[in-house]
């Protein structure tokens, strides 16, 4: 365990400086509210955060941007928030921020509202919370946001809806790579790039799959419906092509899940490996291997989280046979391999802090040995 207290942690990124940072979703709060994609009633708070891990052993854990913008049900339980981190080879930070809803619906909320669904760039780390986004909803307050704000991934659906079907944004991977930042959008269903000034353009977009029914939908035998393909991850194979992890929609069927291939440039997507469920997170380690994370294992029960347990981590080899590498996780959220060469995910993605009892630790980050 290498830390702990962290409030729905999900995206996860070592610094140059070998800190690791933390995107944590927050709890939401007692804002206005709105309904998100998935049916959910989600109520505003700025209870979401970027954490840092200091690199020195000690496991102190401080958060160095906090009070941004979050959306939770009353129990903070799956928030959307701050959702990805990434340093690009210059060391500069670029943060998602999900939405998970027509980005019209962002208007309103809050404060600041307007970085839901947006890739922000903090001028540095350690700045006080205040000096990036002053308390008040005031000129100045917006001013900060704006400066903050770099580019608008909702606001490239809104505009253009690239899998038509609802417009519908949610940002969660992202990939710095210094002249271009790279961000998987699972409500858009596309990989879309920002360039240095902002610009946003679409990069590969991934079309609904036809899936078997679930037999309680009461359907003819034999029967079909669209699964939505729902990007959630990237990341930069040895080969210099972009590597996509895709949660599935629903009926979120087992072994349905693909890891895409995408050209440097965008193109069409290839299937490079198949097999997977609700794949949530990708890295490469130094060897070239390729490491999937799965938050959950299908569909879960009618009264209980939206899948089924355990998320698990799993390699790809070189010959294309897969190994299950760790088994025992709770909708984690995120992956990174470290310097030292193991993988490190963040854990109980899902809740919001510690709940006595249930989650005693709340959020956490684990390393799990790759050799």
């Amino acid at each position: 365990m290498i830390a702990t207290g962290l409030v729905n942690p999900r995206g996860i990124a070592f610094a140059p400086d070998g800190a690791l940072y933390v995107a944590e979703a927050g709890r939401g709060g007692n804002g206005t509210c709105i309904v998100l994609s998935d049916g959910q009633n989600s109520c505003y708070g700025q209870t979401g955060a970027i954490a840092r891990i200091a690199p020195d052993g000690k496991r102190n854990v401080t958060r160095v941007i906090r009070s941004l913008p979050s959306l939770a049900a009353p129990d903070g339980f799956g928030a959307i928030g701050p959702q990805g981190v990434s340093f690009g080879p210059s060391g500069t930070a670029k943060i998602v921020i999900g939405l998970a809803a027509n980005p019209a619906e962002r208007e309103g909320l809050g404060a600041r509202s307007a970085l839901f669904g947006q890739l922000i760039r903090p001028r540095q780390f350690g700045i006080p919370a205040p000096a990036l986004l002053p308390a008040a909803a005031t000129a100045s307050s917006a001013s900060a946001v704006d400066k903050l704000a770099y580019a608008d991934i909702a606001g490239f659906e809104a505009d253009n809806d690239p899998v038509p079907g609802g417009v519908d944004s949610n940002p969660y991977g992202v990939l710095a790579l210094g002249s271009r930042d790279v961000v998987a959008d699972a409500g858009a269903n596309a990989l879309l790039q920002a360039d240095a000034g902002g610009v946003v353009t679409a990069l590969a977009v991934f079309e609904a799959r036809q899936v078997p029914a679930p037999p309680f939908l009461g359907l003819p035998p034999g029967a079909t419906i669209p699964m939505q393909a729902v990007p959630t991850s990237v990341a930069q194979g040895p080969d210099g092509w972009l590597y996509v992890g895709q949660l599935t929609g629903f009926p979120f069927p087992v072994g349905l899940a693909n890891v895409y291939r995408v050209p440097p440039e965008g193109g069409m997507p290839e299937v490079f490996a198949s097999g997977f469920t609700n794949i949530i997170g990708l890295a490469f380690d130094a060897h070239g291997r390729l490491h999937v994370l799965q938050i959950g294992n299908g569909l879960g029960a009618p009264d209980g989280p939206p899948l089924q347990t355990p998320g698990k981590l799993i390699r790809v080899n070189g010959d294309g046979s897969q190994t299950l590498i760790y088994d025992g996780l709770y909708f984690p959220g995120g992956l990174a391999i470290g310097p030292d060469g193991a993988a490190y995910v963040t854990n109980n993605g899902i809740v919001p802090g510690p709940v006595p009892g249930a989650f005693p630790d709340g959020g956490q980050v684990v390393r799990i040995g790759l050799e």
